[in-house]
């Protein structure tokens, strides 16, 4: 296990210099640039601009130059934040994303396991027909329309929760609303999943063997049925949680949460280089990270599986 786990931690490296070699190519050969604007900028001055970030140079000389500005994580100034660099931007959002991020996730899991369990055992009852509902409607509605509803009903008429100003202002109650607007979608898939897969495993000679030994239905449920049924919904929490991170964009713009996902989108609109490339290895490396975790998680839950 312990070698395996090496393997895998040495094996992102060249993972993740594919990524950012890959992005920094594609990000130049892209039409367009970070000092692009309405009017023409006089000549002189473009030619300063390039000068000051070294853009001036050769693309192969400016690629060396910025995998050894990497090695010192050193991710350069930000062209649209010109007070900022990109480790300032990314420092002070990533950690709000990821509380925000990790929270709803957790929500997410909990209360999606909770509702596939009770909906595969009730199938085709009234509590099957009720979580099947609440899934669909959390993967059809799109966050943009689930985040105001939330705020109209539970935070202006009902004043339950507030709405916006994040930590700061209203403390850790301001958590809980954009935290249940991003895990809605992420709770639907979960719900699914978990009952489809718990439905497969009802049906498994070894489920029928264990209640034909007279094992209690609870025992049964939670010794047996989870641990096989759970490994489709470990599978999709690897991508889930680096998308529940870096992809919060709109829960963070109708909340007003400082998060990493708004001055990402806005590094793409702008062709603001540096920072588009530091979210992108920021979002790599979450990603490779996720999927590591979930790969030894399969060895908990299943025994089956080895690591050789």
């Amino acid at each position: 296990m312990s070698r395996y786990f090496i393997r895998r931690v040495l094996s992102l490296i060249p993972t993740l210099f594919v990524i950012i070699t890959l992005s920094f190519f594609l990000i130049r050969l892209a039409p367009g640039g970070p000092f692009a604007r309405e009017k023409d900028v006089p000549e002189i001055i473009l030619q300063n601009l390039l000068k000051r970030y070294n853009m001036d140079q050769p693309l192969a000389q400016q690629y060396l130059r910025y995998l050894g500005d990497i090695l010192r994580w050193d991710l350069g100034p930000s062209f649209r934040y010109r007070d900022l660099s990109v480790n300032e931007i990314i420092d002070s959002g990533l950690p709000v994303s990821m509380l925000l991020g990790v929270t709803a996730l957790a929500m997410a899991v909990f209360s999606g396991i909770s509702v596939g369990i009770i909906s595969a055992l009730k199938q085709n009852k009234w509590p099957d027909y009720v979580a099947v509902s609440i899934a669909v409607i959390g993967i059809s509605v799109p966050l943009f329309v689930m985040g105001p509803v939330l705020q109209l009903f539970i935070g202006m008429r009902w004043k339950i929760l507030p709405m916006g100003q994040w930590i700061s202002i209203h403390g850790i109650k301001a958590i809980i609303l954009p935290a249940i607007t991003l895990s809605f979608p992420y709770f639907a898939y979960i719900a699914r999943l978990s009952r489809a897969s718990i439905l497969e495993v009802l049906r498994s000679d070894y489920i029928r063997t264990a209640r034909a030994k007279g094992l209690k239905e609870s025992d049964v449920v939670w010794r047996h049925v989870l641990k096989g049924a759970l490994l489709p919904v470990v599978t999709y929490l690897g991508p889930a949680f680096s998308g529940i991170i870096v992809g919060s964009v709109v829960v963070e713009t109708v909340f007003l949460v400082p998060g990493i996902g708004r001055p990402f989108i806005q590094s793409a609109i702008n062709r603001d280089y540096t920072l588009i490339m530091g979210s992108v290895i920021v979002y790599s490396a979450v990603l490779i990270l996720a999927n590591l975790v979930v790969d030894v998680i399969y060895g908990f839950l299943d025994p089956r599986i080895s690591y050789k």
